[in-house]
Order: C-alpha cells, then structure tokens, then sequence
C-alpha cells in the first residue's frame, strides 16, 4: 500500500501598516508546526513589529496536538510583545480542538467555523 503524500502546508504573508496576516493552507501538524512558528517569530521581530497578528486559519484542512502547541507559543510570543492575536475563519475541527483543550478562551476567534453535518451529530465538549 503505497501512501499519498499529503499537500504542503503554506504560510503566505501579508503585511500591512499595522497589522500582518498569516494565512495558513494544508496540514498543521508535527511536521509543519514549526514552519508556522518561525513565521510568526520573524514578523513579530519586525522593527517596527505590528499591533495586530492575524493567522487566517481559512485553508487548514487539519490541526494536531502539534498545530495546537505551535499557536499556543505563538500566543505566548504576541502576549510578551503586546501584540493582539486573532485566529481568522477557524475551521469547525480547529474550534472543537481548542475547546477540548480549555485553550480557546486564549484566543480572539473571528469568523467561519461552522460545524459540519457529521459534527451537528456530536454533543460539545464537557466543560470545566
């Protein structure tokens, strides 16, 4: 059984006068984690580095335990800098994993998100 590689994970940048967009396609995982954090670490390194950081999670098709740590340093990196962080169009499965994880409440969630039909079938994650 030969396997199919899986599409490459990107990360486009756009830059503007106050804030910087990150827009993020593919699979957010062990393998690509890093690639994402790196990004994100050189344009808060910017001089001068933007008020807003905006990851536009709109073609993510997947998000591990890996993906999740790599926002979770992002997040701490903005937090030291005093740069506001938004997650953009999270898909549904990226919504759901920070919600398992009690990791939403870090993050200013914009847009997207619905749940597909194979979700409306799935009771939401216990709270506490």
């Amino acid at each position: 059984m030969t396997e199919r590689p899986s599409p490459p994970f990107t990360v486009g940048v756009e830059a503007g006068p106050d804030a910087v967009r990150l827009l993020l396609a593919g699979d957010l995982d062990f393998d690509t984690s890093d690639l994402l954090v790196e990004r994100a670490q050189a344009c808060l390194a910017a001089d001068p580095g933007p008020r807003d950081l905006v990851l536009d999670c709109s073609g993510l098709r997947l998000c591990d335990s890996m993906g999740v740590a790599g926002l979770l340093q992002i997040h701490r990196g903005t937090t030291s800098r005093g740069v506001a962080l938004r997650l953009e169009n999270p898909p549904a499965f990226l919504r759901r994993i920070l919600d398992i994880t009690g990791t939403a409440r870090l993050f200013v969630l914009d847009g997207a998100g619905r749940r597909t039909e194979q979700e409306e079938g799935t009771p939401p994650a216990p709270s506490g």
